[in-house]
């Protein structure tokens, strides 16, 4: 067996692993392991055993991580979901479909201090859920817009898996944070675009509920500032250059602990309880990470990266057939794999076939443009059968909507996901145009 042929064949093994649920980590690293050992020997594996996983994660670059993981801790319990929904459904809640509507608003803001896309679902769930079906919303309706909802997380800056994926290739975490910001608002206004079709429909699936006076409407909308202005610190202080990523994540983490802290929604508890659950999704991370490493060690000896770039250099394919190409499989893996797993195991495999395309521009830019479609397109994966992860976790917390109620719930959203992805494809300029200004 050549190295290219056990090199597919052990891809595939890993793949079947992760769908089978073996942790992530340890599919990747045995699966890796034994690769690495097969084509270069034992001694060699030990030898990259004793560099590798250190060199990973002692990265200055991924300082940036926890920070990020306990800004959203700390968002989470301190109250700011419950704000951003209430806000939202006080604006839009008194037309068909509005508290669906304000669902999507609270999760875009939340997302926009969280990072994560299940947290930022499951928190959102927790007060938009009892809501929407105390007001009558079918399940179907209730729980596809908060699986979408939660996807927003992904896409607004800061992002995990934006994080994760400059990490990977070595780009601009504030470049890719700037590129995802106008994405993340049409993907916003794209699902509030999905839910109005649907109610239009189906009326009965989202009646409208009382109206907001205007001075309490005015009143819920003030109460939510700080997350804006930590937002626009966050991301302004990157776009300016007054902080690095680094520093602006622990800028973004002492506000919304100081805010949580004055609202008196957060106590030395609860905070304690947000420092160990950060610490141990860090420890999920890194762990994960660690697995990537050996198995890309692996890779790189069987020469699938090179190969491939060669074969489709020879293959005549227009560059943009090619780009397509790889965003089709991206979205079939979406469907059977979760977010983290399939960034790790497939950009060290596209990412230099896509920066070797010859297209108008920069070898950056390809980098952060190609990046932000990967992200729409984990997006999409999250609420896409069988496996939807967002679906599932939001399914799970009403146990009387059947889950295939769920999943049909998803498909307006679905929709709006692949329109956004066409137009970040024909119009690069769309998540471009910010990161060239920085």
């Amino acid at each position: 067996m050549t190295h290219i042929e056990l090199g597919v064949v052990l891809f595939a093994v890993c793949l079947l692993l992760i769908g089978l649920r073996m942790p992530v980590a340890v599919a990747m690293f045995a699966v890796g392991g034994f690769g690495f050992a097969s084509l270069a020997g034992w001694s060699a594996f030990f030898n990259l055993l004793n560099t590798a996983p250190f060199g990973r994660v002692s990265s200055y670059t991924l300082s940036v991580l926890p920070l990020f993981l306990l800004m959203g801790q700390l968002a989470t319990r301190g109250g700011l979901s419950r704000q951003l929904f209430d806000a939202a459904r006080a604006c839009f809640g008194h037309r068909r479909g509005g508290l669906a509507v304000s669902t999507i608003g609270g999760c875009a803001g939340f997302g926009a201090v969280c990072g994560s896309s299940i947290a930022t679902g499951a928190t959102m769930a927790a007060v938009a859920l009892p809501e929407m079906r105390r007001h009558g919303y079918s399940g179907a309706l209730a729980t596809g817009t908060l699986a979408a909802g939660g996807t927003l997380g992904i896409l607004f800056p800061p992002s995990i898996i934006l994080v994760i994926y400059a990490v990977i290739t070595e780009q601009s975490i504030g470049k890719l944070f700037l590129a995802a910001l106008v994405p993340g608002v049409l993907a916003t206004l794209g699902y509030a675009a999905a839910i109005g079709a649907y109610v239009r429909l189906n009326p009965s699936a989202g009646p409208a509920a009382r109206a907001v006076p205007f001075r309490e409407r005015v009143e819920k909308v003030a109460k939510v500032w700080p997350v804006l202005a930590i937002f626009l610190a966050v991301i302004g202080g990157i776009y300016v250059g007054a902080f690095t990523p680094t520093e602006a994540a622990a800028v973004g983490a002492a506000a919304i602990g100081l805010v949580a802290f004055a609202s008196r929604q957060l106590d030395w508890k609860a905070f304690s309880t947000s420092l160990l659950e950060t610490a141990r999704a860090t420890g999920m991370i890194f762990l994960i990470l660690i697995g990537a490493e050996v198995f890309n060690a692996f890779l790189a000896l069987t020469q699938i990266p090179s190969a491939l770039a060669d074969a489709l250099a020879t293959s005549g394919l227009a560059p943009m057939a090619v780009l397509i190409g790889i965003l089709l499989v991206y979205l079939l893996l979406g469907c059977v794999m979760d977010s983290l797993a399939m960034i790790l195991l497939t950009v060290p495999v596209f990412f230099p076939l896509v920066t070797g395309l010859d297209l108008p521009y920069t070898a950056e830019e390809v980098a952060i443009w190609f990046g932000v479609m990967a992200v729409i397109v984990v997006e999409i994966g999250l609420i896409t059968p069988p496996i939807g992860l967002n679906v599932y976790a939001i399914n799970a917390m009403d146990g009387s909507i059947p889950l295939s109620d769920s999943f049909r719930g998803t498909i307006p959203f679905l929709l709006s996901g692949f329109a956004l992805l066409a137009i970040i494809l024909w119009l690069p300029g769309v998540c471009l145009w910010l990161a060239r200004l920085a």
